[in-house]
């Protein structure tokens, strides 16, 4: 294919769970032909295919609804810079499974209450700073000990996350993880995950207990879209070189400014506000999203 063809060439990427492989070859192949594709190219057998078309068709948020419903993600991208050599991950509900500030507030007994303010902030329907401010105040009197054994017992890293960490960075990518959250787990996840660095919000602790405050400034929306900023001027990289993924409105402003922005398992007004949109597939949905085969995979 000329430089010229391939920069007007578009990747519709189609995957699913890796835990429950329901992607056939006749859903791959009726698409590619009602489509008018190029050949499909399995990238993991049941898992994830794709393949490129010249332009993308006006009915492609008709035919993503109908496969959401089989199980099933389609992603669409231009077909030139893929790969990406940064990585921006939210920490909460993207590279684990929980919401940190919900597991310590369970254990303090005002969990459900906490719960709710925090799906209501990542759905954007309250102030983000103003949500935390009011969520860590109820955590006061927390001992800080409390934070290691909600690391050791309740945080599970997100499926996926590992392989995604070891086989960007393998292939050159610089990872960062720029949470909402705070950096008493940031730290613990970012070296667990091999992750280059780490920015979150500092819980404060005096005597050993919690004092119901953060540290000023709030490390929010702003933040997130100056760490991308940050980071790919530090390393001389193009914003459109870049990966992005998040699942809450405080990912909102990265997500638009990466090269590809990733709603994963997001909330419904992140997803309205993305066009690249994980529900079904894991974190490795990343990597074949990049077109990595599962062979590649580290």
């Amino acid at each position: 294919m000329r430089q010229n063809e391939s920069e007007r060439m578009f990747i519709i990427s189609l995957l699913t769970n890796p835990k429950t492989p329901v992607l056939s070859s006749a859903a791959v192949q009726s698409l590619r032909n009602a489509w008018g594709g190029g050949d499909a190219i399995w990238l993991d057998p049941g898992i994830a295919a794709e393949f490129a078309v010249g332009a993308l068709p006006a009915n492609r948020w008709q035919v993503w609804e109908g496969l959401q419903a089989m199980g099933i993600d389609m992603l669409a991208q231009p077909a030139q810079g893929r790969r990406k050599q940064i990585l921006i991950a939210d920490m909460d509900s993207t590279m684990i499974q929980q919401e940190c500030i919900d597991e310590l507030a369970d254990t303090a007994g005002v969990g459900a209450h906490v719960a709710g303010i925090t799906a209501r902030a990542m759905d954007g329907a309250l102030d983000f700073e103003a949500a935390l401010i009011e969520r860590v105040a109820l955590l006061k009197g927390l001992p800080g000990a409390v934070i290691g054994q909600v690391l050791a017992d309740r945080i599970t890293l997100m499926p996926g996350g590992p392989v995604l960490l070891a086989t960007m960075k393998a292939n050159g990518a610089y990872a960062a993880l720029v949470s909402g959250g705070f950096t008493a787990f940031t730290s613990a996840i970012a070296r667990k995950l091999g992750f280059d660095e780490h920015r979150a919000n500092i819980l404060m602790v005096e005597g050993g207990v919690l004092t119901g405050a953060v540290a000023r400034p709030i490390l929010g929306r702003a933040a997130k879209v100056q760490a991308l900023e940050e980071i790919a001027a530090r390393l001389g990289i193009s914003l459109a070189d870049t990966m992005a993924v998040g699942d809450g409105a405080n990912d909102l402003g990265m997500l638009g400014l990466a090269g590809s922005g990733v709603a994963l398992h997001a909330k419904p007004s992140v997803q309205a506000a993305c066009d690249l949109r994980v529900n079904h597939g894991d974190l490795t949905a990343l990597l074949y999203m990049q077109g990595y085969a599962r062979s590649e995979f580290v």
